[in-house]
Formats: C-alpha cells, structure tokens, sequence
C-alpha cells in the first residue's frame, strides 16, 4: 500500500542549497561529476524541483552535472514579486544562480511552463544556453482564457477567500486525483505523489503567485514568439499527442516550425508528464541537444 501524503510544507525540506543572487535567494539542487557537461531543470506550473529529483536526475547524473531548481514563487525559491514573475525575469534570476554555480554552457530542459522559462532563457541570456530541450512545453500564445481557476486564484479577493478554500478541503483522496489527472492517461509512477512535496504545492502563496505566473503568461509567449526565428542554437521539444494541458499542435508543433532547425519528437497516447511516461525519449532528446552544442 502508498503511504501517506503530508499536506505540510515542513514534511518537505530543502534538499539542496540556495543560491544569493541579490536581494533574493534560489533553491538548487545539484548532483553530478564535477566537470561533467551541465544539464538544467525547469519545472512546470504548480511544482517544484522534485518533480525531477524523483527520478529524472537518477538517469542523467552519472555522466551530466545536473542542476535542478525551484522557479520563483514555487517549491523553496522565493517570489520575486507579488505580480507572477514573467518567463525573462525568471530567467534572468535563474541565470544570476547558474553563474554563481559556475555554470558556463548547458543545455536547459524545461517542462510544461518551465519550457517557457527555457526559451526566455535562450531569447535573453543566449551566451549561457548551449541547446533547450521542451517537455511538453508552453512555447506559443493560445486562442481563448485558461477556466476559471486562475481567474479565481490569481486575483486579490481570491487569495483570500478561494484558496484558502482549496488549502482546508485537500485531502489524500483529492491530492491523488489531481495528480492523476496531470499525468493522464500515462499511470502516476509509484511513490511519485509522496515524493513531490504537496505540501509545498498547497502553500497559500504559491497557488496565489502560480496562478498568476499562469495567467499572465500568453502575452510574454506571443511576444517571445516573434524572435524564436532568431535563436542559433539545437532546440528539441518532446511532446505527447494526447496532453490536454498543454496541447502539442498548440505549442510544440507551431515552435519548432518557427526556431530554424528545430527537432520534434511526438509521442503517441502520452500524456502532459512525457519525461515519467517514456524518460528515455527525453534522455535522447538532451544527449541529443549536448552533442549538436559541441558538450559532448
């Protein structure tokens, strides 16, 4: 039988290091040999980190150094602002943290809205992005709004009233359904819903500064969009044709026709979550993007 998810934030630890770039501070974890071509991890919406710890950093870090972080306002990276950070401005922290690292070159891997995260990065700060590789990433403007969730949970009167709602109601029923259903119709991995920390998921703050990262997140990729012709580096996306969330011929499809020499792997019947479902596509896809940027 699974054991039991904690709804706490202090069930879930740091498990890295934090990283000072000015007045804020970066949750990073890193593993990996020294010296080793340099592999970073983006999450999506809602997450954090451990979505990768979980297993993904287990297969790549015996010839890659892997650096997985928590994007700001999520897992134990501050917010930058009460706003929702933009796909630049946390690039940009993100890239303050990799060069604290001593990062040089890497190949950036982002998934869901982390692949927008990804493609800033490349857009803003090309001189430390060797290749991006996208998880069924958020790389296009989409036609129509996002429900009423983010609406609702973005917004002033509901960061006071509907999330805390959403805090006191979850429970283990509730929390495995929610996970299922992002990773549908590809099963959960077993031990993943206790690993991935709903604690920190849960807290008031992220779910308010999520939404609005979410929710403003359109008009940065319509613009972001225009310069993607211009990037000069391998870019490889990884997508499942049956992700409802973040839909391949909205997103992935459209990108790659726009970034010259772009790659697209479609995944038929997978789901949102393609690095769980079919990890060694997403695996080929990086030894892939790292061997065309001359990494290894």
């Amino acid at each position: 039988m699974p054991s039991e998810i904690a709804f706490t934030a202090a069930a879930y630890p740091p498990s890295g290091q934090f990283i000072e770039v000015g007045n804020t501070r970066v949750h990073a974890l890193v593993r990996g040999p020294e010296g080793a071509p340099t592999v970073i991890l983006l999450h999506g919406a809602s997450g954090n980190l451990r979505d990768f710890s979980f297993d993904l950093m287990e297969r790549l870090d015996n010839r890659y150094r892997v650096v997985a972080f928590d994007r700001p306002a999520l897992g134990h990276t501050p917010p930058l602002h009460d706003r929702g950070e933009s796909p630049a401005e946390q690039a940009t922290v993100l890239n303050a943290a990799a060069a604290r690292l001593g990062i040089d070159r890497a190949v950036v891997v982002g998934h869901s809205f982390g692949g927008a995260v990804a493609m800033a990065w490349a857009l803003e700060h090309p001189e430390r992005v060797a290749g991006v590789v996208s998880l069924a990433g958020a790389t296009m403007p989409w036609e129509g709004g996002l429900g009423p969730f983010y609406t609702l949970a973005g917004s002033t009167l509901g960061g006071v009233t509907f999330v805390p709602a959403v805090t006191a109601l979850a429970n283990e029923s509730i929390a495995r359904r929610s996970i299922a259903t992002t990773f549908a119709p590809d099963p959960v991995p077993r031990g993943y819903a206790e690993h991935i920390g709903v604690g920190l998921v849960l807290q008031p703050q992220s779910i308010r500064l999520n939404a609005r990262q979410v929710r403003g997140l359109k008009p940065h990729l319509a613009a972001m969009s225009q310069r993607y012709r211009n990037l000069d580096i391998p870019v490889e996306a990884v997508h499942g044709t049956a992700d409802t969330a973040v839909p391949l011929n909205t997103h992935s499809q459209r990108m790659v026709a726009l970034v010259p020499g772009a790659r697209l792997t479609e995944l038929e019947g997978v789901g949102h979550m393609p690095h769980h479902a079919r990890p060694e596509v997403a695996i080929a896809a990086i030894d892939r993007v790292a061997t065309r940027a001359g990494l290894r």
